[in-house]
């Protein structure tokens, strides 16, 4: 708001002010200086609302001083009671501003934008101005008594009545129109131009019959008041008049209610100044003066709260049925969305079923069926593993507390784990690759499985597999033969006269030695793959300090014979599992292994090995100070012939890792590797623990 235009609406609201103090003084009853209506106060209230934003709102209490004195003293007041009329009336029309602000701030003149909606704003503008009225009142009647000596209580009740009744008409009349024209300037860029046309506009709009009912509002209240106040006076029937009211609060707009309200109270006022009317021939013009008050209270209050109510009572049942459309458009939109993730998940030839962790199966597609051989779970609960057939790839079952479903409800994560399934119904035996990841379903734990059928490239991978272990095996004779003649040829031209071209001749063999020793070493690790995936697994309860000590010391002395530094090892006590005491050894020497081999020049091998025990299983680890894993190949260095060190100079096949984890899995056990906090490396696997000893029975004799 621009300076000129708060000056200009400065200058306005103060001929309104100047217009209504001088109509409020010219009601002054006998004998005193307190009028019997007081419509300066609200027009005060709706100024210093609307220049709220005002730069200049020094300007307004300067001018509503200025007026406030001059009128009064015109009108017979002394300078020194004027004075006091400023302070009272400064006070009130501030503290009403301050209270709305406060309590309902979000009303245009209160520091927002919006219109009275709803009876909680009406109980707000009633409390703010009767607050704002009792300020006043301990300053105005205070003053008549400072100057006069004597104090009326009678004129007290007349301030706070008349006041508070008019900050209440007014103040809804400019909170109601004040929003309008608002909203007016904002919709037309801060422009009157065209208003009429906009009002003509709203009328063509509104329906003739309720153009009607306001114009019978207007003509029988117009007439109703003048008979009750002008021609049967004698009669107590201005109760009825309330009858107006109430039809206008439940049938027409609030603004129509608010200028109703105003309307029929200036009417009852001006016949009861008059001495006409039903409150005219009360004797006491202060009881006078407060009854009148009170009636013209009692009907914008009754209108106001009636009016308001509907307001607010079709507001929420507007909300209430965007509500319900937007709850019905979301509704639909979810059952698309079910419908078409029920069509996908039925479509999917992967096996997919959600099991709460009581059994529970809550969700199973045909493609699980399927692969189950149609094995169902009877009244859609879990029940054996024999029931479905569920075996490791050895042919050994699955224990209970090793399936995915179990491993993944007490914690674990389940990725690609392979499974046999044999049954009457797949007599064959068909191999699925089962991935589980834990969910809550409805408050209940559950297991989300997705079930893959690998079978057909697992018979590829292990023909590919077999295929390469009959090589590895036929290739090692020829290999012999190669080292073997090379040997020969070696000692043969090392015991010949020197020559330059038997120099070149035992170069070109040592070459040819250094060749079939990579080669040997490739097709022992071929084989060790095909017998770690082949060979029939002999159980047996294996003591892992024992051997990972005897792999630590046979390292060592490796070492050493190599005119290497020693590994330093740090093993703690790491119990029993129930394993292959040769697969076992060659997983851990494995390992061991690749956590000497992968250290960084001139550094000494330090290596950590600890166990604990978890779901069931035999969690070991082994940690080293090595030159780590690269980033995202922390899963790809077990797969087959990977080597994630390609050119750091260190020897190798690319089987080692492979072989471990074939044989972890081969035990029901997973492998991981994960950088060491400590820097390096570290390696996790699991395997199954021993099984708990049986008490031996107690032989009992017969007596």
């Amino acid at each position: 708001m621009s300076v000129r235009a708060a000056l200009t609406r400065t200058a306005v609201f103060a001929l309104l002010y100047a217009v209504a103090t001088f109509a409020g003084r010219l009601t002054i009853m006998d004998g005193t200086s307190l009028s019997i209506v007081w419509p300066a106060a609200g027009i005060a209230v709706v100024w210093f609302c609307a220049q709220r934003h005002s730069p200049v709102r020094w300007a307004d209490a300067l001018a509503l001083a200025a007026v406030t004195m001059v009128i009064n003293m015109l009108t017979g007041a002394s300078a020194a009671l004027a004075g006091m009329f400023v302070i009272a009336n400064l006070i009130q029309a501030g503290l009403f501003g301050y209270l709305m602000n406060r309590w309902r701030p979000h009303l245009w003149g209160a520091g927002g934008s919006e219109s009275l909606r709803s009876p909680r704003d009406l109980w707000a503008l009633l409390s703010a101005a009767f607050c704002a009225t009792v300020a006043g009142a301990a300053i105005g009647p205070s003053g008549v008594w400072l100057f006069t000596g004597h104090y009326s209580w009678s004129a007290t009740a007349v301030w706070m009545a008349r006041n508070t009744a008019s900050m209440l008409l007014i103040g809804a009349v400019g909170l109601c129109f004040g929003h309008a024209l608002a909203a007016y300037l904002t919709r037309h860029n801060g422009s009157l131009a065209g208003w009429p046309r906009a009002v003509v506009a709203a009328l063509r709009r509104t329906p003739r019959l309720r153009i009607l009912e306001y114009a019978a509002m207007a003509a029988c209240s117009a007439a109703a008041y003048i008979v009750s106040f002008g021609l049967t006076s004698d009669l107590p029937i201005s109760f009825t008049l309330i009858g107006l009211t109430v039809w206008g609060a439940t049938r027409l707009s609030t603004p129509f209610v608010v200028l109703h309200d105003m309307a029929v109270g200036v009417i009852a006022v001006l016949f009861t100044l008059h001495d006409n009317g039903p409150f005219a021939h009360i004797g006491s013009l202060p009881l006078r003066a407060m009854v009148v008050q009170l009636f013209v209270a009692m009907v914008a209050v009754v209108g106001l709260a009636l009016a308001l109510g509907r307001d607010e009572r079709q507001a929420l049942l507007r909300e209430l049925d965007a509500d319900k459309a937007a709850l019905a458009r979301e509704k639909e939109y979810a059952a698309r969305q079910a419908q078409l993730m029920n069509t996908i998940i039925d479509s999917m030839g992967d096996g997919l079923s959600v099991i709460t962790a009581d059994g529970d199966v809550v969700l199973r597609n045909p493609a699980m069926s399927r692969l189950l051989g149609g094995r169902t779970s009877p009244g859609n609960r879990i029940t054996t593993n024999g029931y479905y057939g569920l075996y490791n790839l050895d042919g050994s079952p699955i224990r209970i507390e090793a399936t995915a479903y179990a491993r993944v409800i007490a914690g674990d994560n389940v990725e690609n784990h392979d499974v046999l399934i044999r049954n009457p119904d797949v007599p064959e035996g068909r191999i699925v690759s089962v991935s589980a990841a834990r969910l809550d379903y409805h408050g209940r734990p559950s297991a989300v499985l997705l079930m893959h059928d690998v079978t057909a490239e697992r018979r590829h991978r292990d023909e590919l597999a077999g295929f390469a272990g009959v090589v590895a095996h036929d290739l090692l004779n020829p290999l012999t033969a190669v080292e073997g003649w090379a040997g020969t040829a070696t000692e043969a031209l090392t015991e010949a006269p020197g020559h330059p071209a038997t120099t070149a001749a035992l170069g070109s063999l040592v070459r040819v030695s250094r060749a079939a020793a990579r080669m040997r070493g490739l097709i022992t690790d071929l084989l060790a793959y095909t017998t770690a995936r082949d060979a029939a697994l002999a159980t047996t309860s294996i003591d892992l300090d024992k051997l990972v000590a005897d792999i630590a010391a046979i390292r060592t002395d490796s070492a050493l014979a190599a005119g290497q530094a020693a590994p330093v090892f740090a093993i703690g006590h790491l119990g029993s599992v129930a394993a292959d005491p040769t697969l076992t050894r060659q997983l851990l020497d494995n390992l061991i292994g690749n956590a000497i081999k992968y250290t960084a020049a001139g550094v000494t091998p330090h290596l950590v090995v600890d166990a604990c025990e978890l779901s069931g299983m035999r969690q070991v680890s082994i940690a080293d100070n090595g030159i780590g894993i690269p980033a995202g190949q922390h899963d790809a260095i077990f797969d087959n012939f990977h080597r994630a060190h390609r050119t750091a100079g260190h020897p190798g096949t690319g089987l080692g890792l492979g072989i471990c984890k074939r044989i972890v899995q081969r035990h029901g056990g997973t492998i991981t590797a994960t950088d060491d906090p400590a820097g390096g490396s570290r390696f996790t696997f699991t395997l199954p623990l021993p099984a708990p000893a049986q008490p031996r029975a107690l032989q009992t004799t017969a007596a």
